[in-house]
């Protein structure tokens, strides 16, 4: 049985979604931890523990396989750049566990650059076994659409993601777009790259038919929404979307169409800088009940908001993948979303749903316009999406990364 020390280490796979730094990435941990433990691979995921009520091992994941919250700094939420600082306590932490439970790995998976440099020093001290990585999104590509310097990935990341691409035996890659982007931006070894995308849960994300999703998320049946779901923050381009919705021409229709916006803490007293400035962007444009800002929502109801959705929209900046977008086509709504990295590959333009240009409100509402004004068309949409998203369930993708890992194993 292959043993894999899973590296997650500024986020728990187990948080609620929707936070500053939770998001695809926790799903894609979790939702590949469980499905390697239905193949008989153990797995143990080591995350920074930021809650000392929470019990520091937890089997939530089943099969066996453990959530390990590891002390290093103060148990609490705190900035990426502060925790990077405690990297050292993490890994003495984790060689500490191993040892305690006289437990020795086979293999570490790590999740973001901060784990691929602990995943080294773990690889040094366990007899240098082989280490897979995948960086979920690169400092570069963010710095190339940054808006303000507040955005940019510092000198120490760029570092460290040159550092870990230097040291891990195989990176995997979401999309051809990623392994261009760290061919010609960070120039990797092609023998390195391996491209396999993130999966769905397809047991838990499928259509449910609108009128019953729409009861359970509180709508009434001729109620229409537009959707968005992920963090709050400049990088998502929620403002495009806001403006697009402004300038809708919808016919026909009894009621307006809103949009509701899943992500973040609308209610909060200290506001982010960005939420307070889509706030304001709303007022400004008059948006009235338009637009609805729901905050932050479990997994468990996420499959109703999309089935309910007349459409799921990614207007991001730049997206590894876009894992959100495959999890509405799952459910059977179409998709429209930036041409931007994973984007661009996911969503088929005309078929699943349209790519647009990015920070373009007026290509997305003209999208927005012809879709919402033709039902047969978003029907046959909703069908070739759903039918489209079964390539990627999880049990096909956790396939491809056992073999990956059996192969880097053989080898050492």
């Amino acid at each position: 049985m292959l043993r894999i020390a899973m590296l997650s280490y500024h986020t728990c796979p187990l948080a609620t979604l929707g936070g500053k730094d939770t998001g695809g990435m926790n799903v894609y941990v979790r939702d590949l931890t469980a499905e390697l433990g239905k193949l008989g691979v153990h797995v143990d995921v080591f995350t920074r523990s930021q809650d000392e009520h929470v019990p520091h091992v937890l089997h939530d994941l089943g099969f066996g396989n453990r959530v390990v919250h590891i002390q290093a700094g103060p148990e609490s939420p705190a900035a990426k750049k502060e925790i990077a600082n405690y990297i050292p306590e993490f890994v003495e932490g984790i060689k500490r566990f191993a040892c305690e439970k006289g437990i020795r790995y086979d293999l570490i998976h790590s999740h973001y650059w901060m784990s691929g440099l602990a995943a080294e020093k773990l690889s040094e001290a366990w007899g240098g076994i082989p280490i897979v990585h995948m960086y979920h999104t690169l400092g570069e590509m963010k710095n190339r659409v940054a808006r303000s310097e507040d955005e940019l990935a510092d000198a120490n990341r760029l570092n460290g993601e040159r550092q870990v691409l230097r040291r891990a035996d195989r990176i995997i890659a979401a999309t051809l777009a990623e392994l261009t982007q760290l061919r010609f931006l960070y120039h990797a070894d092609a023998r390195k790259l391996t491209v396999i995308p993130p999966g769905v849960d397809t047991a838990h994300f499928y259509p449910i038919p609108a009128e019953e999703a729409k009861e359970c998320i509180g709508l009434r049946p001729n109620d229409r929404m537009i959707l968005f779901v992920g963090r709050i923050e400049p990088l998502k381009g929620v403002d495009t979307l806001i403006t697009a919705m402004s300038c809708l021409n919808v016919t026909g229709l009894g009621r307006p169409v809103h949009l509701a916006i899943i992500g973040g803490e609308p209610n909060a007293e200290d506001l982010t800088a960005e939420m307070a400035r889509l706030q304001k962007l709303c007022d400004d444009l008059a948006m009235g009940q338009m637009v609805v800002f729901l905050g932050k929502r479990g997994q468990d109801t996420l499959p109703y908001y999309y089935s309910a959705a007349e459409a799921l929209v990614m207007p991001s900046l730049y997206e590894s993948f876009g894992m959100v977008a495959l999890e509405a086509m799952a459910c059977g709504a179409p998709v429209i979303a930036s041409e931007v990295g994973g984007l661009g590959y996911l969503v088929q333009n005309g078929e699943t749903g349209y790519t647009i240009p990015d920070s373009d409100p007026g290509a997305l509402s003209q999208k927005l316009t012809i879709l919402l004004n033709d039902a047969p068309l978003r029907e046959r949409m909703s069908r070739r999406a759903a039918a489209y998203a079964l390539d990627y369930a999880w049990e096909k993708i956790a396939m491809q990364i056992v073999g990956v890992y059996q192969e880097l194993v053989g080898e050492k």
